[in-house]
């Protein structure tokens, strides 16, 4: 008579083990991908350097900077920057192939310096640049990459442990990348706090060639159009943000959130349901399929506080929430909840701050 089967143990994390292979053993340290274009890095790139110096710290190892771009001042000043943020070397690819991003030339570059320096974790901003390049250089590695990152730690077998978002925002899964490395990450803007600047001369750098020239590269830039007069919100760094949900029923009642907005001098955005109803355009979405912000105010009204949407603003200072429903996900993390109508309360709210702020005021209302 056959013995019945044995059943499968359980899958995740709890019953993985760890085999990394020799040659995956020898990859050490921490890096931080330094975003720039045009002689400007993205602050995404500092937020991560903290992230980065917080880590190296637990494993006991270096934190470096890896900046690629043109041959010329404004890449090696922003390697020399890195050290301000906590970075203990910088490997620079220069040359003026890198001039504008490619992501043939991009991923050459910082794949040819993984193979060759060998780092244990790898963290790139998740904004378009940086996902472009993250999804490409992963690929090309053969390793794993957990993208839009709320939370990196060092789990107790010293393994990156990557926080994000799931199932539509509704769960928060922790990713493991176990037998492969380097183990790579995005973060999006402003999800980390900025570390405090802290002037220090420039440390060790590494130059290492592109090996490549303009005639390797099929994709051809044939001009740059600058888009810094298009009208988008500047959610990400705003200072006080206004923000509507679906609690305000209609489109014609977001315009109390606007109108709150520029009394105040804030920033206006909105929970998904309103972009999906063609309210209000996708780049005043917060949450974690749209921004991330951390002002020092956040004023939701009518919004019910999933989790996607928390993710979006728990680095605020000052978190108030106005819903009708005593019981919404929002009063769990709100510094200050009123449970009342906010199609009442925000015209009430805007003309007692319009008579009280004078427009010096309002500029200072966050500092």
């Amino acid at each position: 008579m056959s013995q019945p089967a044995k059943p499968a143990p359980p899958a995740g994390r709890a019953n993985a083990k760890k085999e990394l292979s020799e040659h995956f053993k020898q990859y050490k340290h921490v890096w931080v991908f330094v975003e720039q274009e045009r002689g400007h890095v993205h602050p995404v790139s500092w937020e991560l350097m903290g992230s980065g110096r917080r880590l190296a710290d637990k494993l006991g190892v270096e934190l470096a900077a890896v900046v690629i771009g043109p041959a010329g001042e404004a890449t090696k000043a922003a390697a020399a920057e890195a050290f301000c943020y906590g970075a203990d070397l910088a490997y620079i690819v220069a040359d003026d192939v890198l001039t504008d991003y490619r992501n043939e030339s991009y991923t050459k570059a910082l794949t040819d310096l993984v193979n060759t320096y060998k780092p244990e974790i790898l963290l790139l901003g998740a904004t378009t640049l940086g996902r472009d390049l993250a999804g490409a250089v992963a690929t090309t590695l053969l390793t794993g990459l957990t993208a839009d990152c709320t939370e990196l730690e060092v789990d107790a077998d010293n393994s990156l442990a990557a926080t994000r978002p799931t199932f539509g925002g509704s769960l928060l899964c922790t990713i493991y990348t176990l037998n492969f490395r380097p183990q790579m990450a995005t973060v999006r803007p402003r999800v980390m706090e900025m570390p405090e600047r802290v002037e220090k001369p420039v440390g060790r750098i590494i130059e290492f060639p592109l090996g490549m020239v303009e005639d390797d590269i099929v994709t051809k830039i044939l001009a740059f159009v600058p888009d810094r007069d298009k009208a988008t919100s500047n959610l990400a760094y705003a200072d006080i943000v206004v923000a509507g949900g679906m609690g305000l029923n209609s489109m014609e009642n977001f315009q109390l959130v606007r109108q709150l907005a520029g009394v105040l001098g804030a920033e206006y955005g909105c929970s998904r349901p309103l972009v999906q109803k063609g309210w209000v355009s996708a780049d005043r979405q917060i949450g974690q399929t749209g921004k991330t912000i951390r002002p020092k105010l956040y004023i939701a009204a009518g919004i019910s506080g999933a989790i996607q949407h928390r993710v979006g603003v728990d680095g605020a200072d000052l978190i108030v929430a106005i819903n009708t429903d005593k019981n919404a996900p929002i009063f769990d993390f709100a510094h200050l909840a009123l449970v009342t109508d906010a199609i009442r309360l925000l015209p009430a709210l805007t003309e007692a701050f319009r008579k009280r702020l004078s427009p010096h005021t309002r500029d200072r209302i966050a500092s």
